[in-house]
């Protein structure tokens, strides 16, 4: 209410900017907060401005396969090809790389760590993904050079790259100067470069360093091969950054339990429930909105940890604005 009693109609906002607004938000609480306050807000949750940015990495960690199927196919969707930032941990088939191509076409930073995709996929979908400036393919241990020149021959934008590896990730390769090849003769434009834990030679790096000239950040952490004149970088790279190779990390100091992207200690996950809960089931008129094959039944939000009250949890939700 205004200083003259006025109310101030904010579920009369119209629903791009309602959608504006509400991206300012948690992902979880676009989903299973705003929704339930009214009608208007509904409609701008099932509408695209929510949907530029979409990050279910930590969430993704915990999911089924099924799981995140459902929750990829349905954000992505309702985004309307509008998407701009994806973040997933662990695509686990190559339809739904081929899917992320063909529905988000705006796309500029994909973060796909662990996931499954093979080379073909990739060969066959990054002509879709045609805008992306920064790309994260780190432990997608089923690609390798052909996929990263695929991306690099069709996402001219690239300015950032990083495939950081495990050290057991590696332990059955040889060599893996091909990548650095496919790196340096398709992605000229890289800025930041990340490529910790690769099998590198000298000869590898030095290819990315003659090709990739607008390079100032490149990390070769654990590429225990790779032996550069430091006065000879500084003389011909002198604005460039180098992390590597000789630094102990939580890898060498075999602390990788603790460094581990399994960690729980998070203060939240997010589950899928079969017992027919809905996040918002909304009101008679209503009902459609999310009704079209991309349900969000079955989800159910639970927030563990400090900062949270028992109002929060299992849908025992606090009053509405």
């Amino acid at each position: 209410m205004g200083d003259r009693g006025e109310f101030r109609a904010w579920d009369e906002l119209i629903p791009d900017a309602l959608g504006l607004i509400f991206r300012q938000l948690s992902l979880q609480e676009i989903l299973t907060v705003v929704p339930r306050v009214c009608k208007s807000w509904c409609r701008a949750v099932a509408g695209p401005y929510c949907w530029q940015d979409i990050d279910i990495e930590e969430w993704s960690q915990r999911c089924k396969p099924d799981q995140l199927d459902r929750m990829l196919q349905m954000l992505v969707s309702h985004s309307c090809g509008s998407v701009q930032r994806l973040r997933i941990y662990g695509l686990y088939k190559d339809s739904l790389f081929s899917f992320i191509a063909e529905h988000a076409g705006s796309l500029k930073s994909l973060e796909l760590p662990r996931s499954q995709i093979s080379d073909s996929v990739v060969e066959r979908a990054a002509p879709g993904l045609s805008n992306i400036t920064f790309l994260d393919v780190s432990s997608c241990t089923n690609i390798g050079a052909r996929a990263l020149e695929a991306f690099g021959k069709h996402c001219k934008y690239l300015v950032g790259l990083k495939r950081t590896m495990h050290p057991l990730e590696v332990g059955d390769k040889i060599n893996q100067d091909d990548e650095a090849h496919a790196i340096a003769c398709n992605m000229p434009k890289l800025r930041h470069l990340e490529i910790s834990y690769l099998l590198l030679t000298n000869s590898g790096v030095l290819e990315i360093l003659s090709k990739c000239r607008d390079l100032d950040f490149l990390d070769i952490r654990g590429c225990w091969d790779v032996k550069l004149d430091e006065n000879l970088l500084k003389e011909q790279h002198s604005g460039l950054k180098v992390l590597g190779p000789h630094i102990v990390d939580c890898y060498e100091r075999n602390f990788w339990e603790e460094c581990s992207d399994y960690s729980d200690s998070s203060v939240y996950s997010w589950e899928f429930m079969d017992d027919g809960v809905d996040v918002y089931e909304g009101e008679s008129d209503d009902d459609g909105i999310w009704d079209d094959g991309q349900s969000l039944q079955g989800l159910e939000v639970r927030f563990y940890g400090g900062g949270f009250n028992d109002a929060f949890a299992c849908f025992d939700w606090p009053p509405s604005p």
